[in-house]
């Protein structure tokens, strides 16, 4: 076995780790959240829970950057990319969010409608780093590196 096989396992592996997890909270943890939890209680919930969600795909999408930046540098650049739009994510659209969910339960005008705004950015955000995920994983599931 070779270098070149030992980093495309591993890539494979931390990318399906990301698609999994990825897959898993948004159709399972998120509306599991809001159907059994309190609607005050899920809001709190998943306030602690996303600072976690961005670091996990943060975290998996930036080492899998570099395990595949000199097999195949496509793949690390689309990872690159999601690595950073979650770190935007992280740092400056989930306190937004969260700042504006707040101004619209205190009846701030516009409030609500800047929430809505910010929260389908985030989902377009986090739709779109899955579709990437999942072609990289196919991509490294199906071609044999030399």
């Amino acid at each position: 076995m070779d270098l070149t096989n030992i980093l495309q396992g591993f890539a494979t592996l931390l990318v399906a780790l990301l698609a999994g997890s990825m897959l898993f909270f948004s159709f399972v943890m998120a509306p599991l959240i809001f159907i059994k939890l309190d609607i005050d209680v899920a809001g709190k919930f998943v306030r602690a829970v996303f600072p976690w969600y961005y670091l996990l795909i943060l975290v998996l999408a930036g080492l899998s950057a570099l395990t595949l930046a000199a097999l195949a540098p496509l793949n690390a650049a689309l990872m690159l990319l999601i690595a950073g739009s979650t770190a935007y994510c992280r740092q400056y659209l989930m306190p937004q969010i969260n700042e504006h969910k707040d101004r619209s339960r205190a009846g701030e005008s516009g409030a609500t409608e800047v929430f809505d705004k910010l929260h389908r950015r985030s989902e377009i955000l986090n739709g779109l780093q899955l579709l990437a995920v999942m072609a990289v994983l196919i991509h490294l599931a199906f071609v044999q590196f030399s």
